[in-house]
């Protein structure tokens, strides 16, 4: 922990005590050391995205702090050899239905399992967890292997079938918590004045659920995008998203320039910040569970 203390100091000849006070921070060794690594942290950080974004712009970088020379025609060979425009297209497409469906099953779902006792209910709240600890490539391969079976891969089906695999835990583990913080005399009050489970869910618990359902979407398109195993396991030629075309720029066959790839890359570090943007303009991401506040006993 640190410390700020104060030595009196002479200003302008003033006796020493007198004149203003000086600041002096003082701080324990674990604390400099975690606050010097944060610092290189930041520091390798901005470094490696900063290389990645000069790198996209430069023409000849060899030896030298900065570029020979500046254009944009990396960006423009990138869009028009990648195809970005249906790639972009694609990942937007599989995001939003991925999205979708994952809170029309996520939040029923964690209503009964927030609201309802039943045997084993333990063991399905585990099944739940393991694609989100388990690496996806363990299960991709089988999971890809009956989709091709059935042929439901090569094309945007499979990639959204194989994404809501995952998706759908987060939105189940986000939301289940949040429901069961929600007082359930508000429902019984609701059936009580004659209210059907329908208009129950959809004029009492769906407001109070926005919150939660806003931030589990944010968790579902942040890993619908960044998902890399299960996507490469399950698209086709025409329903790559952007972190697969990505990795296929890499390691296209024939001699492709850095640049052309650093540009795709500051593309979907784009995209993803847009779409960031987007989520949270509408909710704030370490609010994840909101409180119901009931009012005091008279």
């Amino acid at each position: 922990m640190s410390t700020i203390t104060r030595e009196p100091t002479t200003v302008r000849g003033t006796p020493r005590g007198e004149g203003a006070p000086q600041r002096r921070i003082v701080a324990s060794p674990a604390a400099w050391l975690v606050w010097g690594a944060v610092v290189l942290f930041m520091v390798f950080l901005v470094g490696i995205v900063g290389s990645v974004l000069v790198n996209s712009f430069g023409t000849r970088w060899f030896g030298t702090w900065l570029p020979q020379g500046w254009t944009t025609q990396w960006y423009s060979e990138a869009w028009t050899d990648f195809s970005l425009l249906q790639v972009v297209v694609v990942t937007l497409e599989v995001a939003a239905a991925v999205v979708a469906l994952s809170v029309l099953v996520g939040v029923p779902a964690s209503y009964v399992l927030a609201r309802r006792d039943f045997p084993g209910k333990r063991l399905v709240y585990f099944a739940f967890l393991l694609p989100i600890m388990m690496p996806p490539i363990t299960y991709g391969i089988p999971l890809a292997t009956v989709l091709y079976k059935f042929n439901l891969a090569g094309n945007i089906t499979g990639v959204i079938l194989a994404n809501l695999v995952p998706c759908v835990p987060f939105v189940i583990l986000t939301m289940t918590p949040f429901i069961e913080q929600i007082d359930p005399t508000i429902e019984k009050a609701a059936r009580m004045s004659g209210a059907r489970t329908l208009a129950v869910f959809t004029r009492i618990l769906a407001p109070l659920l926005v919150p939660g359902i806003l931030a589990a979407s944010i968790l579902v398109l942040v890993r619908t995008v960044g998902m890399f195993e299960l996507t490469f396991l399950t698209a086709g030629p025409d329903s790559n998203t952007l972190v697969v075309a990505l990795f296929n720029s890499m390691n296209a066959a024939g001699i492709r320039a850095q640049q052309s790839v650093d540009a795709m890359a500051v593309i979907y570090t784009a995209v993803m910040m847009f779409l960031l943007v987007i989520a949270l303009r509408f909710v704030n991401p370490t609010q994840l569970v909101a409180q119901v506040k009931e009012e005091p006993e008279p």
